[in-house]
């Protein structure tokens, strides 16, 4: 057995051991592996608060393909207790160190990695895309900034953000706790947000000054996104783009109804429908 595969394989069991006691059954990190090393591995970040299972569909989607996937619980993630207080001490370092880890195990698990991410998990995945030689990135609705505030705003917002104390604000004030899905914290934490935003202005500054390392990138967006940035994503394209041409591609779903969640099958199933075949085709591409 190729000993690259298994170094991965005690890497992702240690990774797996990481999912403590607090840790619910629907949060732990979801890793679907061929017994052996596959042509194609992929890495698959979920958004902020939720969990793996964010995920499960396309993850059991591209398996069937001959992928081995890994989707990592992010830090202070998944836990049974809905209204943990762990996302107050998210750090952006933290975010960088579990996409590291995950795609150094991908790499042992495949000969070429692809890697994807919603929303914060699209933050990790831009940060990949240029830190990190992988065969594809794929940020879905990437985090680099809030939907209708000029990213030069960002640096200074969030510097206020973490001068102030932490806040927990309810992601629907109407349904607060009883909001779905179950496997996700119905609450974020404004310091998690605002460590979300450092890690967006490190992408951007460092897409200005170097060629990203992905052998290709694809930028999906929501045309009608509610929350993240849309502009933010375009301009981080333009300096993917001025760096290594030809790498960069985009996509947009422009039939679909206003919402930034397109990728949780318990909260917008009828979303979900129709992004889930093209997303797989995508990723596979």
């Amino acid at each position: 057995m190729n000993d690259a595969f298994l170094d991965a394989q005690r890497s992702l069991d240690r990774l797996l051991a990481r999912d403590h006691a607090l840790v619910g059954a629907a949060g732990r990190t979801l890793a679907l592996v061929h017994p052996s090393r596959t042509e194609r591995s992929a890495v698959l970040f979920h958004g902020l608060s939720a969990s793996p299972m964010q995920f499960v569909q396309i993850a059991r989607g591209l398996h069937e393909r001959g992928y081995n996937v890994v989707v990592p619980r992010l830090p202070r993630h998944g836990h049974a207790d809905r209204m943990s207080e762990a996302l107050s001490t998210l750090r952006a370092e933290d975010l960088k160190a579990a996409a590291r880890e995950s795609v150094e195990i991908a790499g042992g698990l495949g000969h070429r990695v692809t890697v994807a991410g919603f929303s914060l998990g699209g933050l990790m995945t831009s940060w990949i895309a240029q830190t990190h030689e992988v065969e594809r990135a794929v940020p879905i609705a990437p985090f680099l900034g809030i939907a209708f505030v000029p990213s030069r705003l960002r640096v200074v917002l969030t510097g206020a953000a973490l001068r102030m104390p932490n806040v927990f604000n309810w992601w629907n004030p109407l349904e607060r706790e009883k909001q779905m899905p179950e496997h996700g914290y119905p609450r974020y934490a404004s310091h998690a947000l605002a460590q979300a935003m450092v890690l967006s202005q490190e992408v951007y500054e460092a897409a200005g000054r170097h060629p990203p390392r992905a052998r290709s990138i694809l930028m999906v967006t929501n045309a009608h996104e509610a929350a993240v940035n849309n502009r933010a994503a375009r301009k981080l394209v333009e300096r993917w783009r001025a760096k290594k041409p030809g790498a960069i591609d985009t996509y947009e779903f422009a039939d679909l109804p206003v919402s930034h969640d397109i990728i949780e099958p318990l909260h917008r199933p009828e979303i979900v429908e129709k992004v889930y075949p093209i997303l797989l085709e995508l990723l596979d591409r």
